[in-house]
Protein backbone atom coordinates (compact mmCIF):
# COMPACT_ATOMS: atom_id res chain seq x y z
CA UNK A 1 0.00 0.00 0.00
CA UNK A 2 1.28 3.53 -0.67
CA UNK A 3 2.75 5.59 2.17
CA UNK A 4 1.49 8.99 3.26
CA UNK A 5 3.12 12.09 1.76
CA UNK A 6 5.31 12.93 4.77
CA UNK A 7 6.29 9.33 5.37
CA UNK A 8 7.12 8.96 1.68
CA UNK A 9 9.30 12.07 1.84
CA UNK A 10 11.17 10.80 4.90
CA UNK A 11 11.76 7.38 3.35
CA UNK A 12 12.81 9.01 0.08
CA UNK A 13 15.45 11.04 1.92
CA UNK A 14 16.67 7.87 3.64
CA UNK A 15 16.87 5.87 0.39
CA UNK A 16 18.58 8.74 -1.46
CA UNK A 17 21.07 9.16 1.39
CA UNK A 18 21.86 5.45 1.42
CA UNK A 19 22.25 5.34 -2.37
CA UNK A 20 24.53 8.40 -2.30
CA UNK A 21 26.63 6.77 0.41
CA UNK A 22 26.93 3.55 -1.63
CA UNK A 23 27.82 5.61 -4.72
CA UNK A 24 30.54 7.48 -2.83
CA UNK A 25 31.96 4.23 -1.46
CA UNK A 26 32.08 2.79 -5.00
CA UNK A 27 33.75 5.98 -6.21
CA UNK A 28 36.32 5.83 -3.41
CA UNK A 29 37.08 2.18 -4.18
CA UNK A 30 37.48 3.00 -7.87
CA UNK A 31 39.77 5.94 -7.05
CA UNK A 32 42.00 3.78 -4.83
CA UNK A 33 42.27 0.99 -7.41
CA UNK A 34 42.99 3.37 -10.29
CA UNK A 35 45.58 5.25 -8.21
CA UNK A 36 47.43 2.07 -7.28
CA UNK A 37 47.35 0.57 -10.78
CA UNK A 38 48.26 3.83 -12.57
CA UNK A 39 51.06 4.70 -10.13
CA UNK A 40 53.85 3.65 -12.57
CA UNK A 41 52.42 5.91 -15.25
CA UNK A 42 52.05 8.80 -12.83
CA UNK A 43 55.65 8.47 -11.64
CA UNK A 44 57.15 8.15 -15.14
CA UNK A 45 55.23 11.12 -16.54
CA UNK A 46 55.99 13.20 -13.44
CA UNK A 47 59.74 12.68 -13.75
CA UNK A 48 59.58 13.29 -17.49
CA UNK A 49 57.85 16.63 -17.06
CA UNK A 50 59.94 17.60 -14.05
CA UNK A 51 63.28 17.20 -15.83
CA UNK A 52 62.39 18.54 -19.30
CA UNK A 53 63.94 21.94 -19.92
CA UNK A 54 60.85 23.43 -21.58
CA UNK A 55 58.42 22.39 -18.84
CA UNK A 56 59.76 22.60 -15.28
CA UNK A 57 63.52 21.98 -15.59
CA UNK A 58 64.19 21.02 -12.01
CA UNK A 59 67.57 21.64 -10.44
CA UNK A 60 67.59 18.16 -8.89
CA UNK A 61 70.80 16.15 -9.20
CA UNK A 62 69.22 13.30 -11.17
CA UNK A 63 67.83 15.80 -13.70
CA UNK A 64 71.29 17.22 -14.32
CA UNK A 65 73.26 13.97 -14.36
CA UNK A 66 70.87 11.30 -15.69
CA UNK A 67 67.93 12.85 -17.52
CA UNK A 68 68.39 15.21 -20.44
CA UNK A 69 65.64 16.54 -22.73
CA UNK A 70 65.63 13.44 -24.94
CA UNK A 71 65.31 11.00 -22.05
CA UNK A 72 62.67 13.21 -20.43
CA UNK A 73 60.67 13.17 -23.67
CA UNK A 74 61.06 9.39 -23.80
CA UNK A 75 59.72 9.10 -20.25
CA UNK A 76 56.71 11.26 -21.08
CA UNK A 77 55.93 9.21 -24.20
CA UNK A 78 56.45 5.92 -22.34
CA UNK A 79 54.12 7.05 -19.56
CA UNK A 80 51.31 7.90 -21.94
CA UNK A 81 51.83 4.68 -23.94
CA UNK A 82 51.55 2.41 -20.90
CA UNK A 83 48.55 4.33 -19.59
CA UNK A 84 45.99 2.68 -21.90
CA UNK A 85 46.67 -0.95 -20.90
CA UNK A 86 46.87 0.01 -17.24
CA UNK A 87 43.47 1.72 -17.42
CA UNK A 88 42.02 -1.51 -18.83
CA UNK A 89 43.66 -3.52 -16.04
CA UNK A 90 42.37 -1.12 -13.38
CA UNK A 91 38.82 -1.27 -14.75
CA UNK A 92 38.96 -5.08 -14.89
CA UNK A 93 40.12 -5.22 -11.26
CA UNK A 94 37.38 -2.83 -10.15
CA UNK A 95 34.63 -4.68 -12.04
CA UNK A 96 35.81 -8.03 -10.73
CA UNK A 97 35.90 -6.75 -7.15
CA UNK A 98 32.52 -5.02 -7.48
CA UNK A 99 30.96 -8.21 -8.86
CA UNK A 100 32.54 -10.43 -6.22
CA UNK A 101 31.49 -8.15 -3.35
CA UNK A 102 28.10 -7.45 -4.99
CA UNK A 103 28.54 -3.71 -4.55
CA UNK A 104 25.82 -2.78 -7.02
CA UNK A 105 23.28 -4.81 -5.05
CA UNK A 106 23.59 -2.24 -2.24
CA UNK A 107 21.61 0.35 -4.19
CA UNK A 108 18.03 0.47 -2.95
CA UNK A 109 15.04 0.93 -5.27
CA UNK A 110 12.87 4.02 -5.01
CA UNK A 111 9.80 1.79 -4.47
CA UNK A 112 11.16 1.16 -0.95
CA UNK A 113 10.19 4.73 -0.09
CA UNK A 114 6.83 4.81 -1.85
CA UNK A 115 5.22 1.53 -0.74
CA UNK A 116 4.92 -0.12 2.67
CA UNK A 117 6.14 -3.67 3.08
CA UNK A 118 8.93 -3.57 0.49
CA UNK A 119 11.95 -5.26 2.03
CA UNK A 120 15.47 -3.96 1.84
CA UNK A 121 17.38 -5.61 -0.96
CA UNK A 122 20.27 -6.59 1.30
CA UNK A 123 17.82 -8.10 3.79
CA UNK A 124 16.42 -10.43 1.13
CA UNK A 125 19.91 -11.50 0.06
CA UNK A 126 20.87 -12.71 3.53
CA UNK A 127 23.10 -9.92 4.80
CA UNK A 128 24.45 -6.49 4.09
CA UNK A 129 24.76 -6.27 0.29
CA UNK A 130 24.51 -10.03 0.00
CA UNK A 131 28.05 -10.56 1.28
CA UNK A 132 26.94 -12.96 4.00
CA UNK A 133 25.39 -15.29 1.45
CA UNK A 134 27.65 -17.84 -0.21
CA UNK A 135 29.24 -16.65 -3.41
CA UNK A 136 27.99 -18.16 -6.63
CA UNK A 137 31.07 -19.80 -8.17
CA UNK A 138 29.17 -20.95 -11.26
CA UNK A 139 29.03 -17.44 -12.72
CA UNK A 140 32.07 -16.69 -14.87
CA UNK A 141 32.73 -13.53 -16.87
CA UNK A 142 35.52 -12.50 -19.18
CA UNK A 143 36.62 -8.88 -19.14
Amino acid sequence: EPRSAWCCLAWTLLVVTMNCFVFLMNLLLMFVIFTIVLLPTIVVVYFGFQCHSRVLHSAARYCKSILDDNSSSALIILGFVIMSPLIVVAMAIYCSLARRLRLFMCFQPYSRAVYKGVKWRWYEEGGLCGCAKGWNTQVKAWV
